[in-house]
């Protein structure tokens, strides 16, 4: 039977809350060497305020129903502020509208809860119907970007046809990360442009982006992969040429698409890329998240590349309203090496995966490249069998 009583459900639901939120997180042992799972989610729906919620006034809501529902909380870009680890969550309301709201934890890894209000985003003079997977970047320049999508409805779809939509590089900027200033989407030569990254320096003197032109909303087509461009400026934003750096590739785990993830890090070996890949499948596809690393000198030129994923979906990860994903859009690193990598699993729900730069540098320079063929990959594989057997003499 509900409980009837409006103080007794509130209170409940207060305590379930709080208990959440409290709720300590641990590691999951052995791991693979190169990170380590989280038990539990950092973000779930559940850790959004009740007051986001639900009405709670029990004259206009003697049930407490939850009024305004929360689907899922994922995909966030992620910084270190103020001694805290933030993370700009992507919220998606029951309604399939998605926000961003600032989420704070002490440690980066549990005790996790939302700050101040949904951040009310600015709009330019073509309103965004919906926005998500905002990256953040703390510039040299002094500012904290965030470089988010902009979905649209497709002004040239056939009447009738109310799924088509466009997507666009949204771009606001911040000190403080409660106040929002609104600049102008990004422009290039693609009709579409998503899961684009801001680089944290100037390059020779310009700001770099990282891009994924697409031909249409869902299919990347004629975009070949992640790319680079160059824009002079941040309040006309624009890039004129597009360099692929990074590209899809056949029978990989990017066949069919790949997109940057979190904002590049830079170790003393080169910037470290966090990124996301796409294969079909009969299931359908299958997001993965890899790595791979640029040049110091030249952050557009790759000089390592591990074969294969990084993170795949694991376990509960492999279910939610986007099955068999993983994403990511943030990570942190400390100033002692500690890096965490906040991963999304099917657009549902945050996780954390614990490392440090040391570990994910060695990764990308010495696991070995793809050779795109299954032999190839045999003969690797033979080759560290091999070695390890002649350790033992």
């Amino acid at each position: 039977m509900m409980m009837q009583n409006f103080q007794d459900r509130l209170a409940l639901l207060n305590a379930e809350h709080e208990a959440l939120i409290r709720m300590p997180n641990s590691p999951v042992y052995p791991g693979n060497g190169i990170f380590l799972r989280y038990r539990n989610p950092v973000i779930t729906a559940a850790h959004t305020p009740l007051d986001w919620r639900y009405d709670l006034n029990p004259k206009t809501n003697p049930y407490l129903m939850e009024r305004m529902g929360i689907n899922a909380a994922f995909n966030a870009g992620a910084i270190k502020h103020d001694g805290k680890y933030c993370l700009v969550v992507r919220v998606e309301g029951a309604d399939r509208k998605s926000f961003f709201a600032v989420a704070e934890s002490p440690n980066g890894i549990d005790n996790f809860e939302f700050k101040g209000l949904p951040i009310l985003l600015p709009q330019t003079e073509d309103p965004d119907t919906n926005v998500y997977d905002m990256r953040l970047t703390r510039h040299e320049d002094g500012w904290i970007y965030g470089v988010f999508c902009s979905e649209r409805k497709d002004k040239t779809a056939p009447k009738g046809d109310t799924s088509s939509a466009t997507a666009a590089a949204g771009i606001v900027r911040t000190k403080d990360l409660v106040h929002w200033e609104r600049l102008p989407d990004l422009r290039s030569r693609s009709s579409q442009q998503r899961n684009v990254v801001l680089h944290p320096e100037f390059v020779g003197g310009k700001y770099l982006f990282y891009t994924r032109p697409q031909d249409g909303f869902i299919e990347t087509g004629s975009g070949g992969g992640i790319c680079a461009g160059f824009s002079g400026s941040m309040e006309h934003p624009e890039v004129t040429d597009e360099k692929i750096i990074d590209p899809k590739v056949y029978h990989t785990i990017k066949e069919v698409k790949n997109g940057s993830g979190a904002v590049p890090i830079k170790t003393d070996k080169g910037w470290l890329f966090i990124a996301h890949g796409v294969r079909n499948t009969a299931a359908g596809l299958r997001y993965v998240i890899y790595a791979f690393m640029t040049s110091l000198d030249d952050p557009t030129k790759v000089i390592a590349s591990p074969s294969g994923y990084l993170i795949a979906p694991e376990g509960e990860e492999r279910t939610g309203d986007v099955s068999n994903v993983v994403f990511t859009n943030g990570a942190i690193a400390d100033d002692d090496g500690r890096l965490l990598i906040y991963y999304a699993s099917s657009d549902t729900r945050l996780h954390v995966a614990e490392s440090t730069v040391d570990r994910m540098t060695d990764y990308c320079l010495n696991t070995p490249a793809d050779s795109l063929t299954s032999r190839g990959q045999v003969e690797k594989r033979l080759a560290l069998i091999e070695a390890n057997r002649a350790l033992k003499g």
